[in-house]
């Protein structure tokens, strides 16, 4: 499962599919940096977020804004500097760094249980592990838009979200919009905070 950003056809739940278009968009950005394609289409994008919630258009006007400010180059390059290098990367983007402490811990076991009840595999061709936040932002897109309803729906989706995201995605947003070379990436640590917001409070109305 190589994340990639989404593109659907003309929706009968256009919520629905925007939180996949949402999932989908992360997934591209945190797997690696944004193709010479991918940044002219947020450098032109309206400025209206692309999932529900007024709560979302702030931070995704400065993601948009911040896209039209700095050039594909800088993007690459500020990538590289975050996420990229032959020791330890300045971010960690793997669910075992911050709910364990280390890579590859008891975490990543559990999510690859998980995966395997789902029918879910990695994709030979990914290099990271499953708990890689791009790889799971991947999985909650799956679990929104795939076709098969005895996986994809909303309790699927509760449950992967509030055990495998909900507990320390925040640090990553945290840490990544903290971080004093983070520009283009601090945007997108703030729009992904407040979709994941929105998202927890949508599942905590399921338990109401």
């Amino acid at each position: 499962m190589k994340p990639q950003a989404l593109t659907l056809s003309t929706p009968d739940d256009r919520e629905e599919l925007a939180r996949a278009e949402a999932y989908g968009l992360l997934a591209a950005l945190l797997y690696a940096p944004p193709s010479a394609e991918l940044h002219a289409q947020l450098a032109v994008a309206p400025t209206e977020a692309p999932a529900p919630g007024a709560f979302l258009e702030n931070s995704w006007g400065e993601l948009v804004g911040t896209a039209r400010r700095l050039s594909h180059a800088k993007v690459l390059e500020e990538f590289d500097a975050l996420f990229v290098a032959l020791g330890k990367p300045e971010i960690f983007l793997f669910g075992s760094y911050y709910q364990a402490g280390a890579l590859n811990e008891k975490p990543l076991v559990a999510l690859r249980h998980e995966l395997a009840e789902l029918g879910l595999a990695r994709d030979p061709a990914m290099s990271e592990t499953e708990d890689h936040i791009a790889y799971l932002c991947e999985v909650m897109r799956y679990l929104i838009a795939g076709d098969d309803a005895g996986v994809s729906n909303l309790a699927r989706q509760h449950r992967f979200f509030s055990t495998h995201l909900q507990g320390w995605a925040g640090a990553l947003w945290d840490t990544l919009a903290a971080h004093p070379r983070a520009d283009f990436y601090r945007a997108v640590a703030g729009f992904a905070r407040d979709f994941f917001e929105v998202e927890a409070q949508g599942f905590d109305l399921m338990d109401a």
